[in-house]
């Protein structure tokens, strides 16, 4: 892997990381201010908020880009949860599909399938500048898995169609466009293939299959 693109990945946890961890900061200094006299409750409401985000962004930054993504007993109701926890912060985004159906592998799901769906709703999430629904179905007939992110003005990001193929310079690489670019590399890692699909006004389509 590209040097810059592991210094853009770290970029990316980091800034996403930064915020939550500097209002728990803030809590507690204002919690040191106010002294044990003072109503700390606003204080406490504040870092288990933010700590509960940093958490969360973590334990999908674990599973998607960490090597215990690949364990065999990481399955898509992990990611679910995962997930689930990620976009829980904000509110503006949810999610509405069962992992424990059929999503398009059978039962043996492949090495690092949890992994990659995983990175493929955070990709659909990113489609969402607005909020919306992330859905997920699978295809048994073609061994497919469609993840659906619908909203108003749903849309990939900018150049995010050409980072997940490569088509995009590294040197055009952004933060906001490395987790797209990884995609691509995990994907091929692990023998998978993602291609993004403009449906609608309000819908992009995410089909992962075998490659």
């Amino acid at each position: 892997m590209n040097t810059t693109i592991l210094e853009l990945l770290a970029s990316r946890i980091c800034h996403d990381l930064i915020s939550p961890v500097g209002a728990i900061h803030n809590g507690i200094e204002f919690m040191e201010e106010m002294g044990e006299a003072g109503n700390c409750k606003e204080a406490l409401s504040l870092i288990m908020h933010s700590a509960g985000q940093a958490s969360a962004r973590l334990q999908m930054f674990r599973l998607v880009y960490g090597l215990g993504g690949r364990d065999s007993h990481i399955k898509p109701e992990d990611a679910h949860k995962a997930f689930g926890n990620m976009i829980a912060a904000d509110g503006r985004v949810t999610q509405e599909w069962d992992p424990h159906a059929e999503l398009g592998f059978g039962e043996a799901l492949p090495e690092g399938y949890a992994k990659i769906l995983a990175g493929t709703l955070m990709l659909a999430a990113e489609c969402l500048p607005k909020g919306g629904v992330v859905m997920v179905s699978g295809d048994s007939q073609s061994a497919a898995t469609r993840v659906i992110a619908r909203g108003t003005n749903a849309a990939p990001r900018e150049y995010a169609e050409e980072a997940l193929i490569h088509l995009l310079p590294v040197s055009d690489v952004d933060p906001r466009l490395v987790h797209p670019y990884v995609m691509g590399l995990l994907c091929k890692e692990y023998g998978f293939s993602l291609v993004i699909e403009q449906n609608a006004s309000d819908q992009v389509d995410l089909l992962l299959s075998r490659s």
